[in-house]
């Protein structure tokens, strides 16, 4: 049996002491039971069935030698910071679900693991409860990973799933998601990319084997897509979807955060709701998706006691992921190629028309518009097109001085 310590007790913290409590036998018979000996918290929680094991002293727990793995579930970069690198020096496993610590300071207190004998695991940092961590560091390691390419924020994918089935605007959906408890009062991090972004940076840096710093990554979030930019996905035989995406080739390493036009032939079109999933693109194994819920109490905390697991199985070793402290330079992702929808007023096309080669033209019916309960009106002036595949760089230079271009999604 061993003796773990839960840091934070709030949404995933309180999950992961469900998990060892009531999954207590199937863990044991995988060959390592976990106790949940302490809870740190400044709180107190008065009835709560586990209230006897809170403590507001971290100092009793790193000075109990039976404690040999912590789960932080404190979220933050600052105080979990500082408790994970006394942990780790301690020669104590840290599990977390810390996107945030792990983007900023994975690198570092891996290293500080590894120096310690212990273990620094994070699998619930990036897509709740689906095993994409560990399918990289272990189970694709005989694969040259060549893209990566994923809906992972579920706040932003139920706001759009909203969008589309429902025909809200962006700013009644997003007011749905926040009274269910998808999204946050400030919600900012997610409509705005950030969080999928540094998830994408995570992964990234665990292909390459290099930091890479999410502040490096372009991103754009959904906060201006539009019901008007759906419809001609829709006519297009597809939606919206906000991706995180990186790529892997002889000239580097490229990543982007955007929404994109995702087609019905794409797996990633089925992914609705909260739901998260990934496409990985390796040389060996070609196409390999993993689908499951990104957020959640239970889901998130199923990953955090995973990885536990895995510390006591491995006590008095590290368990390796090959992520160096050296800085991955990102080449310029407006070298990524791809094609384009874009909206523009009619007046703007034979402008455009001397400038780019139009593949398709399209200008959504009465009938359309009727049957997915849209106003003719917000489209009387205006029209998209769909381009052909070019750079981005060359993509901007091309519709530069183009009166008349309302936005453009890239696809």
């Amino acid at each position: 049996m061993t003796e773990v310590a839960v840091f934070g007790y709030g949404t995933v913290g309180s999950g992961v002491v469900e998990v060892i409590e009531k999954n207590a036998e199937p863990i044991a018979s995988r060959g390592e039971g976990l106790h949940v000996k302490y809870i740190l918290d400044l709180r107190d929680f008065p009835g709560d069935p586990y209230a006897d094991r809170v403590t507001h002293d971290a100092d009793v727990i790193y000075g109990d030698p039976e404690i040999k793995v912590i789960c932080e579930t404190m979220g933050g970069a600052t105080f979990a910071y500082d408790y994970t690198k006394r942990a780790l020096s301690a020669g104590i496993s840290v599990c977390t679900s810390n996107k945030e610590l792990v983007e900023l300071h994975g690198a570092e207190l891996y290293r500080l693991a590894k120096e310690n004998n212990c273990s620094y695991l994070f699998e619930a940092s990036v897509g709740g409860g689906i095993p994409l961590i560990r399918t990289i560091t272990q189970a694709l390691t005989a694969e040259r990973i060549e893209r990566i390419c994923g809906i992972l924020n579920g706040t932003t994918n139920y706001i759009l799933d909203r969008m589309e089935k429902a025909g809200l605007d962006f700013a009644t959906a997003l007011k749905e998601a926040q009274e269910l408890g998808y999204a946050e009062k400030d919600p900012t991090a997610d409509i705005d990319a950030h969080d999928p972004c540094r998830k994408i940076a995570i992964l990234t840096s665990l292909v390459s084997g290099k930091k890479t710093d999410y502040s490096d990554i372009p991103m754009e979030g959904i906060r201006d897509i539009s019901l008007n930019d759906l419809a001609y996905a829709w006519m297009l035989g597809g939606t919206v979807k906000l991706i995180a995406m990186s790529e892997f080739d002889k000239d580097g390493c490229r990543a982007i955060v955007s929404p994109r036009v995702i087609k019905r032939d794409n797996p990633l079109f089925a992914v609705n709701s909260v739901f998260n999933a990934v496409l990985i693109h390796s040389d060996m194994l070609d196409d390999s998706m993993y689908y499951g819920r990104g957020a959640g109490k239970l889901a998130t905390a199923s990953a955090v006691v995973g990885d536990a697991i895995e510390c006591a199985r491995n006590a008095g070793r590290t368990i390796e992921c090959g992520w160096s402290e050296e800085k991955l330079v990102l080449a310029d992702a407006s070298g990524m190629k791809q094609s384009y929808l874009l909206r523009l007023k009619k007046s703007a096309l034979p402008k455009l028309e001397e400038r780019i080669a139009i593949e398709e033209k399209l200008e959504p019916t009465e009938e359309f518009l009727r049957e997915h309960g849209l106003d003719p009106k917000d489209f009387a002036d205006e029209m998209a097109v769909v381009s052909g595949e070019m750079s981005e760089k060359e993509w901007k230079e091309k519709i530069a001085g183009v009166d008349g271009v309302i936005r453009y999604i890239r696809m």
